[in-house]
């Protein structure tokens, strides 16, 4: 005789889970058959997370889920993030087939800096040097001299401005404005915003700390200068990941994306994770921080990617060739400047400078 559920709720909650397990047994199936690896970005779902590592993909930030899938010997990369994510693999892969589960899956500071409108930005300003972070389209990093990432942005700008270039910035003005404080840099600044980082509150922030004294603040640069001033840490995903794993305290307020707690709480199953507030007392969602983008990637979506084959980011060739350029640049420089970038946790480091 079978057992009778506890609750009425078990049995969708049993066939949700054994739905799941169906889809990733077919997604496992799919990538070996379509000699395909996925690479997870940091803030999608746990199960897409996990279904990475699983299958020898990756679960990494935006450059290094580009990165290892270059130096992958599979001919196909399913990129599970938003769309520059996706451009950023098939300009470093132009000859492997590069899918997504939605193209619709973007980022706002993608679309708060369009192409054409920062072409005519640039050409106001051709004497300065052009800094663009990862999350951007293919066609603005195509104007631009450099690229960088959360993890080397401030040693790249600081070297810059040793050289005497004084630098045009974009897209995000809170991550441009920390870099421009921590070196002293002349930047311009392009006016857009992270709609996840952009909401988290100074002041909520403060009464979150006066209730959990004990707390380390980990902040991601693209968070307000009222939060990153309260931060014990300011850092890239990779870095907060490492501070987690490696600082002594056993409570953690985190401004950054919530999809980046379940690859934390793998790393530091001990510690207690907390989300900084994103809005004040009496809202309904005291912190609602996960991209709504990045939710748009799911296993059914996944596994409809593999078995049609698509949606595929297709490119521009010399729209790659030109935004290779600037992403080459901080690849050679962090190849030559070791300490540039933040070890990820247990000493490993990403093989940027890789042919």
């Amino acid at each position: 005789m079978n057992p009778v559920p506890s609750t009425t709720a078990d049995v969708p909650a049993a066939r949700e889970a054994r739905v799941g397990e169906a889809q990733r047994r077919r997604a496992r199936d799919l990538l070996a058959q379509r000699d395909a690896v996925l690479v997870a970005h940091y803030y999608v779902d746990a199960e897409l997370q996990d279904l990475a590592l699983e299958t020898g993909g990756c679960v990494a930030d935006s450059l290094e889920m580009a990165r290892f899938g270059r130096d992958h010997p599979a001919r196909t990369l399913v990129v599970a993030g938003v769309r520059f994510m996706g451009e950023t693999a098939k300009i470093l892969s132009p000859d492997k087939r590069v899918l997504m589960p939605d193209l619709e899956a973007t980022c706002s500071l993608d679309l708060g800096c369009r192409a054409e409108d920062f072409a005519r930005f640039c050409d106001r300003h051709p004497d300065r040097a052009v800094v663009v972070y990862a999350n951007t389209s293919a066609a603005v990093k195509a104007r631009a001299d450099w690229m960088v990432t959360s993890s080397c942005a401030l040693p790249i700008v600081a070297d810059l401005k040793a050289r005497g270039r004084r630098i045009l910035w974009a897209p995000d003005r809170h991550l441009g404005r920390y870099i421009q404080e921590q070196t002293g840099a002349d930047m311009l600044l392009w006016d857009a915003t992270c709609v996840v980082h952009d909401e988290f509150k100074g002041i909520e922030l403060e009464l979150m700390r006066h209730e959990h004294p004990r707390a380390k603040v980990l902040v991601h640069p693209e968070s307000p200068s009222s939060v990153i001033a309260q931060a014990d840490r300011v850092g890239s995903t990779t870095a907060l990941l490492r501070a987690v794993t490696e600082m002594e305290a056993d409570e953690f307020i985190v401004a950054t994306d919530a999809g980046l707690f379940h690859r934390m709480q793998q790393m530091a199953p001990g510690k207690t994770l907390m989300e900084a507030p994103t809005s004040g007392a009496g809202a309904t969602c005291k912190s609602c921080a996960h991209c709504p983008w990045m939710a748009m990637n799911s296993l059914s979506k996944l596994e409809q990617c593999l078995q049609g084959r698509g949606p595929v980011i297709e490119l521009d060739d010399d729209v790659i060739r030109r935004a290779r350029t600037c992403i080459d640049r901080m690849l050679d420089f962090v190849a030559t400047h070791p300490g540039s970038i933040t070890p990820a946790p247990g000493g490993f480091v990403p093989n940027l400078g890789a042919a």
